[in-house]
């Protein structure tokens, strides 16, 4: 059956069943009954999905599958890989979002009925709404509906003649005999070579030739003829051009990849991704059919019958989780699952550090981003009537999944297009009101040699190092004038002497408008503080004679939770605003300033805020430190007399005669409490509607405040409440932490579990102590993998009264009481080093 071709890996059965991998492992070892593999490897076995659901039915380890995960595992264990899955069920979503009688219509029937009807309905609906006919460009269908609707950018389109042959009831070519079936007026004649493969531009000698009568129909012109470099063969292809993380050593490692390995089941083709031109002749021009714009390609196509008939159960799935939380909460689900389960495929854009960048540019009507990954930046734009977005990557299957997220999320009109935006610009007559930007990074193919006679390099010739200041001029040679772009940018663009002439020609020109430093930890990678660049088009007005500088490092955060990114935006945008309204901006120390042009064109222009940037008073001065001194003091004193008392006596209470003998008490585990009902068990989420503080495993290692966020999702987020007990899985630390009041309401993060007591049976602060057992997590942790991983049904406890419970309780109470204020203490202590340092090497506190 085809749902058997759904397979799930063992984490995917242990968060079927909410347990550990190490659960999954016994089961496999101790009941011979469990599903056998059907496919992975021997170290990482799959099974059957409807197999092992019908196996931990019967087990009583599962009442039903949810709904949600039954879709994720059929999306994850799909035969032609999760990518493919992904853009059916988009597809599919968008049709119930648009159309949602046509859905039911469809679906009325077998699986096989359903992908016969699909393609057609689903051309309904892709072709208006990325930029077919209604947009003035090209179409095609043939019998299986294949939709290659193009954007009006993606093609030289011809304003005169119409498509050749475009009736989608004649798909064969040459099926009339009174039309020929090319028209040949172009000097650059076309080539169908096969049904499996492109449509590829000969050269001009090669006469016309249609050598299969299978393949669909060809949109020509007396321009030069478009090029559709996507196969038919599949909804994604393999696109061997990779937007590469590099290692993240120094300031030019690049925190973005757009770009995913091959889907599983894809055929990368010579003519899937635009080949690099031939360096141009000295003062040459290129032709017209040899522009980069000839090969972009548009970002869907309609999938057709037999591609979807692996999908059905997909689609029916995606389509009842449609019904439950709505088509675009559904989709931003399975997305965002998707992401989250290959996070060293992709490098994402934080949704605030999105929304920042969108109110950076402000309203706009067109907006373009040239290297969209997943369209995290598009979809922070607000929304405006009359909106178009436009949409470029060099992943077909990124662009693919950005196009479909976009119409979900908006009703804009959304044109994309599959390519590289440097050499094969998909929008070459766009002039939009803004453009957002978080392209590659020190990438040193990304042209240089083809491209050194583009019109695009009004400010210089960028370096082949400089990868980044081509991206800077391609977005402004697609603004409109006075339109704005803001683009994330390494640190080292700012001050690298490679790039500083075209620095020094955006300052003069009045294009460069601010830059603004983030604070670690913004975006990957994590370890270095990205810019943002925000630079104008310039139009008749005079250029403006400053530039603003922000440095927003103060409110990075320790640790993995993330800057403090309300703090971020609000320091960020006053500036910004007041800056846009005077055209200066007084000095903020240590935070923003404008300084005037002509006091950065220097010899290095070196553009980066901290060195133009007045310094702080150093902690405030020397008042503020004596603060801290007195704090730091009365700390040590609460600490003294937190210090527990010898193990052998009562707090208040005389020596005993001697330590007492270790007792032999019957134990319990998490795991029979759990089924006993005498707490309930919750792993972290993998996203949520709700916009609350995420506690991390961090945050829950370290005792500091809720610091995470959790991608934006229909799913619930588990609240933590107090008294709730949460407990790290990763990294083999004997933690537990109970949840007071000041944490209660946050929502649970990854790689954590709670633990929500019956507190007439169970007391948290005893249950919580023992848990901390140095023994009792080593005995619960799996050490199969290169991280050791806590198995919390595992942990085990005694079995006694609750007045026996909270006697230990209040010890393991004093105890975190104790742990706490040393933490603080450290702190204290730290921070007075730090402002005693600073204090004496900048003036602001005298050695004597």
């Amino acid at each position: 059956m085809l749902e058997n071709a759904t397979e799930v890996t063992a984490a995917g059965i242990a968060r079927l069943a909410g347990v550990g991998r190490a659960a999954v492992s016994n089961w496999r070892r101790r009941h011979p009954d469990f599903p056998k593999p059907v496919g992975g490897s021997e170290t990482s076995p799959s099974f059957a999905l409807a197999e092992v659901e019908s196996w931990l039915r019967a087990q009583g380890k599962l009442a039903e599958v949810p709904l949600r995960e039954r879709v994720w595992q059929q999306l994850a264990g799909h035969p032609e890989g999760p990518l493919t899955a992904l853009v059916h069920a988009g597809c599919a979503l968008l049709l119930i979002h648009e159309r949602p009688t046509v859905w039911l219509d469809a679906s009325a029937g077998s699986d096989a009925r359903l992908a016969a009807m699909l393609p057609g309905a689903l051309e309904q609906v892709l072709t208006p709404r990325f930029g077919g006919a209604s947009a003035g460009a090209g179409a095609r269908s043939d019998a299986e509906g294949v939709n290659t609707a193009l954007t009006p950018s993606a093609v030289n389109p011809a304003p005169t003649p119409p498509p050749v042959n475009t009736s989608s009831a004649a798909p064969l070519v040459n099926a009339s005999s009174a039309a020929p079936p090319v028209d040949t007026s172009s000097a650059v004649p076309l080539v169908n070579t096969s049904s499996a493969a492109p449509l590829v531009n000969a050269s001009s000698a090669a006469p016309p030739v249609d050598t299969s009568s299978a393949v669909p129909l060809v949109n020509t012109s007396p321009a030069p003829p478009p090029v559709n470099p996507v196969p038919t063969s599949s909804a994604v292809t393999a696109s061997p051009t990779v937007h590469s993380t590099p290692a993240a050593h120094g300031s030019t490692a690049s925190p973005t990849v757009h770009s995913t390995p091959a889907a599983h089941g894809s055929t990368a083709s010579p003519q899937a991704t635009p080949s690099p031109h031939a360096t141009p002749p000295p003062h040459a021009t290129p032709s017209p059919q040899d522009t980069p714009a000839a090969r972009a390609a548009p970002a869907l196509r309609t999938p057709t019958g037999p591609q979807l008939l692996p999908s059905a159960p997909l689609l029916r799935g995606a389509a009842e989780l449609a019904a439950e939380v709505g088509a675009r909460q559904a989709f931003e689900f399975l997305l965002g699952r998707h992401l989250d389960a290959n996070p060293r495929q992709y490098t994402l854009t934080p949704a605030e550090l999105a929304g920042l960048m969108a109110d950076l540019a402000g309203p706009a009507r067109t907006v373009l981003d040239p290297a969209c990954g997943t369209g995290a930046l598009l979809r922070a734009v607000d929304t405006r009537p009359g909106q178009e977005l436009y949409a470029q990557d060099s992943a077909p299957d990124l662009a693919a999944l950005s196009a479909l997220r976009l119409a979900l999320h908006t009703r804009a009109a959304v044109r994309g297009a599959v390519g590289d935006s440097l050499r094969a610009d998909a929008h070459p007559e766009l002039r939009a009101d803004a453009v957002l930007c978080h392209p590659p990074f020190n990438e040193r193919n990304w042209g240089h040699d083809e491209l050194a006679y583009d019109p695009r390099w009004e400010y210089g010739f960028p370096a082949r190092t400089e990868s980044e200041l081509a991206w800077v001029q391609h977005a402004l040679a697609r603004l409109t004038d006075g339109g704005t772009a803001v683009l994330v940018m390494p640190p080292a663009a700012a001050s690298r002497r490679s790039g500083r002439r075209i620095r020094a020609d955006l300052l003069r020109r009045g294009a460069l408008r601010a830059v603004v430093a983030l604070p670690v930890g913004a975006a990957p990678p994590y370890n270095i503080p990205l810019h943002l660049w925000v630079l104008r088009r310039p139009d008749r007005t005079p250029a403006a004679p400053e530039v603003l500088l922000v440095d927003t490092g103060r409110f990075a955060a320790g640790g993995r939770g993330g800057p403090d990114w309300v703090a971020v935006r609000e320091a960020v945008l006053d500036a910004w605003r007041v800056f846009g309204r005077a055209g200066r901006l007084a000095e903020r120390p240590g935070l923003a300033r404008s300084v005037p042009v002509i006091a950065l064109l220097g010899d290095d222009v070196d553009l980066a805020p901290a060195r133009h940037l007045p310094p702080p008073a150093v902690a405030g001065g020397a008042a503020h430190l004596a603060e801290v001194r007195e704090r730091l003091g009365e700390t040590l004193r609460l600490t003294d007399g937190l210090t527990p008392a010898p193990a052998d006596r009562a707090p208040d209470g005389p020596p005993s005669a001697g330590p007492a003998p270790a007792a032999r008490r019957p134990v319990t585990t998490i795991g029979e409490l759990a089924r006993g009902g005498a707490l309930v068990l919750r792993t972290g989420g993998n996203g949520g509607h709700a916009r609350v503080p995420v506690l991390t495993d961090h945050d829950v290692l370290a005792g500091t405040a809720p610091s995470g966020t959790l991608p934006e999702s229909e799913e619930e987020a588990v609240l933590t409440e107090t008294g709730d007990i949460v407990v790290p899985v990763l990294g083999g630390g004997s933690v537990a932490r109970v949840i007071d009041e000041g944490t209660a309401g946050a929502a649970l993060g990854r790689n954590l579990v709670l633990l929500r007591p019956d507190r007439a049976a169970l007391d948290p602060w005893f249950l919580a102590g023992f848990l901390r057992g140095t023994a009792n997590n080593r005995q619960a942790s799996s050490y199969a993998s290169t991280a050791t991983r806590l198995d919390v049904r595992r942990l085990q406890l005694p079995r006694l009264p609750l007045e026996e419970q909270r006697r230990y309780g209040a010890r393991f109470r004093a105890l975190d009481e104790f742990e706490r204020a040393l933490r603080h203490a450290s702190r204290l202590g730290e921070q007075l080093v730090r402002g005693m340092y600073d204090g004496l090497t900048d003036g602001t506190v005298l050695p004597g």
